[in-house]
């Protein structure tokens, strides 16, 4: 474990944590938990930088998601629309769950919905499920 820490410092560490997180919530595959719960286990210390990170990573990946939506042209038609137009820009703290999560994010910014709102919905919910996993990391 020493050598493995020597080779994965802190620093290393949060920069894998934030371009995960961030790629993890663009439509791009992946998924940053397992990142989180590693740079967790190796660094314990670095519980609310890494919490932080990963969760500014993840909501800026699903700003880009929702600035794709931005562009599309209104003729298109996108699955989840009628739910995040009913429930508005709360309905983006479910912008966490996998399958949906891209969707919403992509209705949010084709409708268009409030930009800076969305943001900080999206960052809510980003952060609950990282201070979840974060949590799970003391067992």
């Amino acid at each position: 474990m020493d050598t493995l820490n020597s080779i994965v410092t802190s620093d290393l560490s949060l920069w894998g944590l934030f371009i995960s997180s961030f790629l993890a919530a663009t439509l791009l595959p992946g998924g940053s938990e397992a990142v989180l719960f590693g740079v967790l286990k190796l660094h314990p210390e670095l519980f609310w930088p890494a919490l932080l990170l990963g969760t500014l990573g993840n909501t800026l990946g699903g700003m880009v998601t929702f600035g794709m939506g931005w562009m599309l042209p209104q003729t298109q038609q996108l699955k989840h629309v009628e739910k995040v137009r009913h429930y508005g820009t709360p309905a983006l703290m479910l912008a966490w769950v996998p399958l949906i999560g891209d969707a919403l994010c992509l209705a949010a910014g084709w409708l268009p919905l409030n930009w800076w709102k969305a943001a900080l919905f999206i960052a809510i919910g980003k952060f609950a499920r990282y201070w979840v996993i974060a949590e799970f990391t003391h067992f």
